[in-house]
């Protein structure tokens, strides 16, 4: 296959740079003609531990985020800094949990 396209290439006249770019282009048709192509990884994971509970506190966190940045107070954003951690121990509650379910 590769062989049958570098005997149908015109070499006469190339300098160094175009031959090695023809050369390339024949040896990336051949591979994915021959492998094929694919579109890569899933940009985004699924989070298997991730439920109801979990999306109603990043929700609340988000709410006092954005009430920290409006009001920009020392109470909102101590208000804002006790929800993000409340949240750390709510994730990992959920994913503890997750886990023991499945690996029982």
């Amino acid at each position: 296959m590769v062989g049958d396209k570098v005997e149908e290439a015109k070499w006469k006249g190339l300098c160094v740079s175009d031959h090695w770019q023809q050369m390339k282009g024949i040896m990336m048709e051949s591979a994915q003609d021959i492998c094929g192509m694919t579109k890569g990884p899933r940009r985004q994971n699924e989070t298997w531990w991730w439920n109801e509970e979990v999306a109603e506190a990043v929700r609340e966190k988000k709410t006092e985020y954005r009430k920290w940045k409006k009001e920009n107070t020392k109470e909102a954003r101590m208000d804002y800094k006790s929800r993000k951690n409340a949240n750390k121990e709510s994730y990992l509650f959920s994913k503890g949990k997750e886990t023991e379910r499945m690996c029982k």
